[in-house]
């Protein structure tokens, strides 16, 4: 089963991380990373720009162009920073990958199941 792991940062720990720091969770990724290519369980995995360079883009009920915000879809204190997406043979699995990227700046993650869009409405 495929999932995404979505890792979410406190900002201001993000910010305020050493050299020392940045270069142990480099280290920790690296290592995962070197783990889940010799599994084959890593398909693919980025982190993400800083939530001041993002863009929403909504959808109008009306029927109109759409519009575009500056910012992330939510307000939050914590903010989406990287994912990947793993192909595990259980949910168990996944969770323990999940649980290696929790450190004192990633503070969540998301763990989500991805629906395989392809083959849809094949019978």
């Amino acid at each position: 089963m495929k999932y995404m792991v979505l890792m979410y940062a406190d900002p201001a720990a993000t910010a305020a991380m050493t050299a020392a720091e940045r270069a142990e969770v480099f280290r920790r990724h690296e290592a995962l990373h070197q783990d889940l290519e010799g599994t084959g369980e890593m398909l693919n995995g980025a982190g993400l720009a800083y939530p001041g360079d993002t863009k929403t883009i909504r959808w109008q009920d009306d029927g109109s162009a759409s519009t575009a915000t500056d910012g992330p879809l939510a307000d939050t204190t914590d903010h989406l920073t990287a994912y990947y997406v793993i192909d595990c043979a259980t949910p168990e699995r996944a969770r323990e990958i999940a649980e290696r990227v929790l450190d004192f700046h990633v503070v969540a993650v998301e763990l989500r199941p991805v629906h395989d869009s392809f083959g849809m409405g094949e019978t």
